[in-house]
C-alpha cells in the first residue's frame, strides 16, 4: 500500500494579465509610492537605493538581482520571483499577496511585521530569513533550506512547511498549532512547551520535543 503523501494547504496563485509577455523590461525607473503592473523584467540589477510606499501588481522578477535593497512598506499582490537573489533584502512591513518565489536566494531576507497571504516559497535557499512579528496566512514553504531563521512572535495560520530545512530556528512566542513539522528537519528548533500544544510532528521529532518537559525516555 502506498504512503499517503502529506495534503498541503491550498492557496490561490498570482494571476496575469493577457498578453504579459509582450511587456518585456530590460530596466525599471522607480519612484517613491510608485505603482508598477503587468510587466516581466530578467537578468536585471535593482538599484540599492532606499525606496518607499512601492507597489506591485501582476509582475514577474526573473533572474533579478535585489540584494541589499530597502524597500519599506512594500505591496505585491499577483507577483512572481523567479530564480531570484533578495539576500538580505529589507522588506519590513511589507504586504504579499497571491505572490511566489520559486528558486530564489532569500538568505537574510528582512520580512519584520510583513502580512503574507496566499503565498509559495519552492526550492528557496532561505537561511536567517526574518520574519518576526509576521502574520502569515495560506502559506506554503516547499523544500526550503531556512536554517537560523527567525519566526519569534509570528502568527501561523494554514502554514505548511513540507520537507524543509528549519534546523536552529527561533520560534518563541509562535503558536504552532496545526502546523506540520513531521517531515521537515528540525533539529535546533528553538520553542517554547506552550507554543508546541497541537503542533504535528513526527514520532522521532516526539521524543526530541519530550527533552522540553523533562523526560527521560528509555529505548
Amino acid at each position: 500500500m502506498n504512503k499517503p503523501t502529506k495534503s498541503k494547504e491550498k492557496i490561490i496563485g498570482p494571476k496575469f494579465s493577457n498578453g504579459i509577455d509582450h511587456k518585456v523590461y530590460d530596466a525599471l525607473t522607480l519612484e517613491d509610492e510608485g505603482c508598477y503592473s503587468d510587466f516581466i523584467i530578467s537578468d536585471y540589477r535593482i538599484e540599492s537605493n532606499p525606496m518607499h510606499h512601492l507597489n506591485f501588481e501582476g509582475v514577474i522578477f526573473r533572474n533579478v538581482d535585489f540584494t541589499g535593497i530597502s524597500w519599506s512598506s512594500l505591496s505585491l499582490t499577483n507577483v512572481r520571483f523567479e530564480n531570484c537573489d533578495l539576500s538580505n533584502a529589507d522588506f519590513s512591513g511589507a504586504i504579499i499577496h497571491k505572490s511566489e518565489f520559486i528558486g530564489c536566494k532569500l538568505m537574510g531576507l528582512n520580512l519584520r511585521e510583513s502580512a503574507l497571504q496566499n503565498v509559495l516559497m519552492a526550492h528557496c535557499k532561505a537561511s536567517f530569513l526574518y520574519m518576526r512579528f509576521a502574520r502569515l496566512k495560506n502559506v506554503n514553504f516547499d523544500r526550503c533550506n531556512i536554517e537560523s531563521g527567525d519566526f519569534q512572535n509570528a502568527e501561523l495560520s494554514k502554514v505548511d512547511f513540507d520537507r524543509c530545512t528549519l534546523r536552529l530556528c527561533q520560534m518563541s512566542g509562535t503558536r504552532l498549532a496545526n502546523i506540520d513539522l513531521s517531515n521537515s528537519d528540525i533539529e535546533g528548533l528553538s520553542v517554547r512547551i506552550e507554543d508546541l500544544k497541537g503542533a504535528i510532528v513526527s514520532p522521532g521529532q516526539a521524543v526530541d520535543f519530550s527533552k522540553l518537559f523533562g523526560l527521560v525516555v528509555k529505548s
